[in-house]
């Protein structure tokens, strides 16, 4: 069959038996993406078929400067609560933390991580954290891209017509990233 593929004479049962198992691996379920941090965490819930993609809903959880951490880390939990009882999700990704030389930052980071984890960990939810690099590279095939690179790419991949704010969009990517990384079993 390689030998037929190579000659340019491959035969369709070859290719639609190729077809056939790729569509099969091909990703298909719920996603809720989540770019975490203290003041604004993105959520958005993705659903994927294959290379298919649509935005099924998109928020942006803020909070106040005025609002100790615990409070915000509260309500980072309550937010993907309740996601996650609105939207039937199959999987949870998460933005893993990038790199911070500021100590302090990179606690705050990780507190909203926890938040944003614990909640789907305890519901039994199948949870996965992609480095940002990945997720840019996934959707803007350029590990360095700028966030509105990222939103341009989001937007065209979710067929949207205006581009999505930068943590809704980095949480979208998230989703797709996971979506294009994950297969399906045989």
């Amino acid at each position: 069959m390689w030998a037929q593929k190579l000659a340019g004479k491959a035969s369709s049962q070859g290719v639609s038996l190729a077809s056939s198992l790729q569509a099969q691996r091909s990703y298909s379920g719920r996603i809720l993406g989540i770019d975490p941090s203290l003041r604004g965490t993105g959520l958005a819930i993705v659903d994927a078929t294959g290379k298919q993609f649509s935005l099924v809903a998109s928020r942006v959880l803020k909070n106040p400067p005025k609002l100790k951490n615990a409070e915000c880390l509260g309500r980072i939990a309550q937010g993907i609560s309740d996601a996650l009882d609105a939207y039937a999700c199959d999987a949870v990704a998460v933005e893993e933390t990038i790199y911070v030389q500021n100590f302090r930052t990179a606690q705050i980071l990780g507190a909203a991580r926890g938040a944003a984890i614990a909640v789907p960990a305890m519901r039994g939810i199948p949870l996965f954290e992609y480095p940002p690099l990945r997720v840019k590279q996934s959707v803007a095939g350029f590990g360095r891209a700028s966030k509105e690179q990222v939103a341009k790419q989001v937007q065209g991949l979710l067929n949207l017509a205006n581009a999505l704010g930068f943590d809704e969009s980095d949480a979208a990517a998230v989703a797709i990233c996971h979506a294009l990384t994950q297969r399906s079993p045989i």
